[in-house]
């Protein structure tokens, strides 16, 4: 059953944004959080960018902006920045993802608020932070992906660079290692009476969701007597993290009868059963390997009886042989047939395109006997104005009427997409 108090039902997050960085909030809304998004009267034009396009909306917006209130402010006026401060007063995060700085420009940066909230916690995310060489350069998405080393330049059949299919990792990263920031901040906020002021740049969270391959890199700069490879290749270095794994033969991806399957019987255990169960222990008994961590690296026989066996079943047969012989094997999805998978249509919740402009994931950890909240479906520009107004503030009409009038809040509370 739904619980009534979901999470961070609490927790109220006033933010400016534009573009991807809105996913640093997205969780928290799914999670409860009252999300007020601040739009100018233009809006944010997350709507129109990038595709799919669904009935003239994007996917970035329905999926990143759900689950949140939209107000338009006009924050070129006296009234509408007296009304974000009144939004802040008793607010405990205020987000702003755009270059560092933009809200300080309009006399609303962190000193400012926190002389009407002195437990405000402030949030920047930028592209590339608020310091060093690259903290002005215009950028999007996959900027980050490119600047961590996360993205390898490919070349077409004409010789013509191009952006390779990948997960995008800043964009991704970067939501969760500032989250976690920001209620690390309210915690100690609410502990403490004091607020603070962090800055987060989301080439900063690529290159920090790849710190085993950045971290190997620098280890193995160190002299060879000191850092080694695994006892299983008798101390000698492979090529970085996942690069060494394409001499792997134990631990290897292989063709199966409809599709493809992950072998990773590295451990001695695991590989003898393997073994028994396809009635091949001679197989073991000739490469018994080590313990731990061995991976057959360069043993192209034993790669080639592999091969043929692995072509035998079905994945899913080989993923039952798994269970059954308690040996490491593990599907081979793409991005397009994953949510055919039984695992994936156990584990997650789809939100419709019905009820919210697009088929989404919803929020993938489980709260044992609660459901989360369902998040709203993503507002059009402006669409809680007057709720937020009435609800929030407790304005009256008349005051709402007024700040209309002076263009503070756009022609009208209800935009559109």
């Amino acid at each position: 059953m739904a619980d009534s108090h979901p999470p961070l039902a609490d927790l109220r997050i006033i933010e400016s944004s534009l573009l991807g960085p809105a996913a640093l909030t997205t969780s928290f809304a799914d999670l409860g959080a009252e999300v007020i998004k601040v739009e100018s009267p233009a809006g944010d034009y997350i709507r129109e960018m990038t595709w799919p396009i669904i009935e003239g909306v994007s996917l970035m917006h329905y999926h990143l902006n759900r689950g949140k209130k939209s107000i338009v402010l006009d924050l070129k006026t006296e009234e509408g920045k007296a009304v974000y401060k009144d939004l802040v007063k008793d607010a405990d995060v205020v987000v702003e993802t755009m270059r560092p700085g933009a809200l300080a420009k309009l006399g609303l940066g962190f000193e400012d608020l926190r002389e009407v909230n002195p437990e405000i916690v402030f949030i920047n995310i930028s592209g590339y932070g608020a310091t060093g060489p690259y903290q002005r350069m215009p950028s999007h998405g996959i900027a980050y992906d490119t600047w961590s080393g996360a993205v390898t330049p490919a070349y077409d059949e004409e010789g013509f660079c191009y952006i390779p299919e990948h997960v995008s990792v800043g964009i991704a990263a970067a939501p969760f290692v500032g989250g976690l920031a920001m209620l690390a901040g309210v915690l100690r906020a609410r502990e403490t009476g004091v607020g603070c002021e962090m800055e987060l740049g989301q080439s900063d969270a690529a290159a920090f969701f790849d710190w085993y391959r950045i971290e190997s890199h620098m280890a193995y700069a160190r002299p060879e007597d000191v850092v080694t490879g695994n006892k299983a290749d008798n101390y000698k270095r492979r090529p970085v993290a996942t690069a060494g794994m394409k001499a792997g033969v134990r631990y290897q991806l292989y063709e199966s009868a409809d599709g493809h399957v992950l072998f990773m019987a590295s451990e001695q255990a695991f590989w003898k059963n393997f073994c028994a169960g396809v009635d091949r222990l001679d197989l073991f008994e000739k490469w018994p390997g080590s313990k731990y961590a061995d991976h057959a690296p360069g043993n192209r026989e034993l790669q080639a009886e592999l091969r043929d066996i692995f072509k035998t079943r079905t994945s899913q047969e080989w993923l039952g042989f798994s269970a059954e012989q308690n040996t490491p094997i593990a599907p081979v999805n793409t991005s397009a047939n994953i949510i055919e998978d039984p695992q994936f249509q156990a584990r997650f919740r789809i939100l419709p395109h019905e009820e919210h402009g697009a088929d989404m994931l919803a929020f993938p950890v489980h709260f044992s006997g609660e459901e989360l909240p369902t998040p709203s479906r993503a507002p059009t520009v402006g669409e809680h104005t007057e709720e937020v107004l009435k609800d929030v503030l407790g304005y009256p009409q008349s005051r709402i009427d007024a700040l209309r009038n002076a263009g503070a809040i756009g022609p009208d509370g209800d935009g559109e997409q």
